[in-house]
């Protein structure tokens, strides 16, 4: 009889304590996270062969893109992130890039015309300098991710 005495004692100041261990910042109203930055992150797997070539367009060309989308305010960051231990058929590297918002139609087109103008070539001469970098590498993912924090 002592035990279950105790038990329910114990039980009792479980319940009048617990209130007081949750968090204050989070109530029945508000919901406990904070949507933040989008990333979208790109899965690649390089060709044997081609990870020095691949290497250089990347500090090359795709820096350049990278760091000129971060001087419009386009992208607040990028990164490079290499697959150290990749099973089969996984990528061999992830390019991510890191933003407050998604752009629509009529800002798209504003920023398509700018990255021409600063790449000096026309679409087609990008889309075809794309497809050539198909010879040592290969887009096997991508994904767009949310990052939420706690409130």
């Amino acid at each position: 009889m002592k035990m279950i005495t105790q038990m329910k004692m114990a039980a009792a100041a479980i319940l009048v304590t617990a209130p007081m261990a949750l968090p204050t910042a989070v109530s029945a109203q508000e919901f406990p996270l904070v949507a933040g930055e989008y990333s979208n992150v790109s899965g690649i797997y390089i060709k044997d062969g081609g990870a020095f070539k691949y290497a250089t367009h990347l500090a090359g060309q795709w820096t350049k893109v990278q760091e000129f989308a971060k001087s419009q305010g386009w992208i607040s960051d990028y990164k490079i992130l290499i697959n150290e231990n990749p099973r089969d058929g996984e990528p061999t590297l992830y390019l991510m890039t890191t933003f407050a918002s998604i752009p629509d139609a009529a800002e798209s087109e504003r920023r398509n015309k700018a990255y021409d103008a600063f790449m000096k070539s026309s679409a087609e001469q990008q889309i075809t300098e794309s497809g050539n970098r198909a010879e040592y590498r290969t887009v096997k993912s991508s994904i767009l991710l949310r990052e939420y924090t706690v409130r």
